[in-house]
């Protein structure tokens, strides 16, 4: 099982997914925004950071990376591919996911520890429904949204994989999102469930070290998959 972990000019949390693939047995590689090649790896993942300073907009700049376009073809031929934070606002912006993320409510980064509800699945992730995670947060611009139209069909569909939630796992009147996202969204797939996308940062909980494993399903879920699909 190989990870392909993907650097953009000012992703910092790469060493992360490395360590946190690692750490669980699994072989990871770095590979470079310039790089139009991703044969070889099972799986890519797309960290965190602050790709290209976020100028213009959160992603908008990565999204035209000469990586992103292999990203694309290797996510539309089935293969998964994992947004972190900045991941998932590139994701976004390339259109594998539906949505945008913008600024926090109240305009200020958030560092701090999210509650977070499974209310779906996908490749990346199956957990019961309604299970509770304790999953890091650490950004600037969390707060998805998308329109009504786009927000009824995910839900539907079962794409809402993580919403934030209250430690008992229910949801606060005026919204539990730290961010103030869309319906508590923290979380979301494509339909097909391969693409997968979140604000919260679950490779910083994998090793006991740094203070939980509530992320280790996170990675350990597709390498069970893919094994299941190779027979």
């Amino acid at each position: 099982m190989r990870f392909g972990v993907v650097i953009f000019p000012g992703s910092n949390c790469e060493q992360d997914v490395i360590h946190a693939t690692n750490y669980l047995g699994f072989d990871a590689e770095f590979v470079w925004h310039g790089d139009t090649d991703l044969s070889g790896f099972d799986a890519v993942v797309l960290p965190g950071g602050f790709s290209y300073g976020d100028y213009i907009r959160t992603g908008a700049v990565a999204r035209f990376s000469p990586v992103m376009a292999e990203v694309v073809r290797f996510a539309e031929k089935g293969g998964p591919v994992l947004g972190i934070c900045n991941g998932f606002q590139i994701l976004t912006e390339a259109h594998l996911l539906p949505g945008a993320l913008l600024r926090n409510r109240g305009l200020k980064f958030i560092c701090k520890t999210a509650n977070l509800r499974v209310d779906g699945a996908c490749d990346w992730l199956e957990l019961p429904l309604g299970t509770v995670l304790e999953v890091p947060i650490n950004h600037n611009e969390g707060n998805y949204v998308c329109d009504a139209e786009t927000l009824e069909r995910i839900d539907a569909a079962g794409q809402v994989v993580l919403r934030y939630c209250e430690p008992d796992g229910s949801g606060a009147e005026e919204g539990s999102a730290p961010n103030g996202a869309l319906d508590d969204i923290a979380g979301i797939c494509n339909e097909r469930g391969n693409v997968f996308g979140l604000m919260p940062h679950p490779e910083r909980v994998v090793d006991p070290a740094s203070g939980g494993t509530d992320g280790q399903p996170f990675f350990t879920t597709i390498v069970r998959r893919l094994a299941e699909v190779a027979g």
